[in-house]
């Protein structure tokens, strides 16, 4: 059964997800600088380690966002590993199975982080609920 509480009561509602062209802004220029980093530090040519470094990024991004923005961001995600982490830098590819299981990896990274922060936020609005003092209900030790 669903009871209605007034926002007063003590209740907050569950925090609003960005909006998806943030999020894909965040995914271009984060996926960019990320690979970037990683062709600096580690050396072009590493798309293992810069696939885990933007799967990372993809459910970062995936807890402040709606489930409607992660396909767009795992192709952002996609576009920089395709095009700068894979020699020759600036050209993109498609190779098949390999592209096919990177951009299931980074979907199921951006989805994972979404659904994750979905059932922080729900379970955490419910808590907030379930302690919530009843408006309806007398003052305790007010007899």
């Amino acid at each position: 059964m669903i009871e209605w509480a007034p926002l007063g009561s003590g209740a907050r509602p569950v925090p609003e997800p960005a909006a998806a062209p943030l999020v894909w802004a965040a995914a271009f220029g984060g996926a960019l600088v990320l690979v970037a980093v990683v062709n600096s530090v580690a050396g072009p040519g590493r798309p293992g380690l810069a696939l885990t470094v933007l799967s990372l990024l993809a459910a970062l991004l995936g807890l402040c966002a709606r489930f409607t923005a992660a396909p767009g961001t795992a192709i952002l995600c996609w576009l920089s590993l395709n095009g700068f982490a894979i020699p020759p830098a600036g050209t993109l590819t498609w190779s098949g199975r390999r592209d096919a299981l990177w951009l299931g990896c980074l979907l199921a990274a951006a989805f994972t982080g979404t659904a994750l922060a979905r059932v922080v936020h729900a379970r955490a609005a419910y808590r907030r609920l379930a302690t919530a003092p009843d408006p309806g209900a007398p003052e305790p030790g007010g007899g």
